[in-house]
């Protein structure tokens, strides 16, 4: 691709300027290391993208494919969202396991075994059905919205907050990390069922991956700063938006397992990307 194609791609998304950088420094060599994986394996890729909230790993999957398909490759970039349960699912989670299973995000909401089967249709030569999340209306798209992909695919790029991690530890589960697990899961139930759904479920998806990319934060503090932009950006422009109040206790269902996989995913990804607070990579 030229620096028109760059160009048209940051004008459709609304990027800034300094989304050349990333461009340059994350997606081009992402879009290199999957071509190599592809020959090597003479079959089809499936990287694992991780990123926090608001990192910018959606934008950089789309970029990457973009990449891809000018090199004559066929990707498409599935995101866990998508998986997410529907919102009459996890209303019945939270009834019979933990309110707190009503909101989506963290392990145990998504449907882990819809993206399994995905990722083997699109491996799979015929066609496959990826689903939409709607998130304004918190459940999923009819399923006439649903996109149908002409496969194999070349490369398949999995993004989502929590893609490649790992559960852990029993005893790091008895001291809670923010006040919505002390007030609102004070005996360890959602964090344990949280835990024991990635242990199991989500090592079976993660466990297709033949790439994990690490797209890191500098720290959680900045990641929940992150989100307040977006929501503050929707209130701007009246489209909804959290306050303050909803937006501190959003991200508490993801602070636990963001600073897990902050502290302990760099050791096994094999390409961590450090961001700093401007989401900018460090070269």
């Amino acid at each position: 691709m030229d620096d028109g194609d760059l160009e048209r791609f940051m004008a459709e998304e609304g990027l800034p300027d300094s989304f050349r950088r990333t461009a340059e420094l994350v997606c081009e060599p992402l879009a290199a290391r999957a071509q190599r994986r592809r020959i090597d394996r003479k079959r089809c890729a499936v990287i694992g993208l991780c990123g926090a909230q608001g990192s910018g790993k959606s934008t950089v999957a789309a970029y990457v494919v973009r990449l891809l398909e000018a090199r004559g490759l066929r990707a498409v970039a599935p995101s866990l969202d998508d998986f997410y349960m529907t919102h009459e699912a996890r209303q019945r989670l939270a009834r019979e396991v933990h309110p707190l299973l009503a909101t989506r995000g963290p392990p145990g909401t998504h449907d882990v075994g819809m993206a399994s089967a995905a990722i083997d249709q699109l491996r799979s030569k015929g066609k496959a059905v990826l689903p939409r999340f709607d998130k304004a209306a918190d459940t999923r798209a009819p399923r006439a919205a649903w996109p149908t992909v002409a496969t194999p695919v070349d490369v398949i790029l999995l993004e989502g907050w929590c893609v490649g991690a790992v559960a852990q530890g029993a005893a790091a589960l008895a001291t809670p990390v923010n006040a919505l697990e002390r007030d609102e899961d004070a005996a360890g139930v959602w964090r344990t069922y949280v835990n024991d759904q990635l242990d199991g479920p989500y090592q079976e998806l993660f466990g297709k991956l033949h790439d994990l990319i690490l797209l890191a934060a500098p720290s959680f503090e900045v990641v929940a700063g992150w989100r307040a932009e977006q929501e503050a950006k929707l209130r701007a422009k009246d489209a909804g938006g959290m306050s303050e109040a909803e937006i501190a206790r959003f991200v508490a269902h993801y602070e636990r397992l963001t600073r897990w996989i902050l502290a302990e995913m760099p050791a096994r990804a094999a390409w961590t990307v450090s961001l700093d607070a401007n989401r900018s990579p460090f070269e």
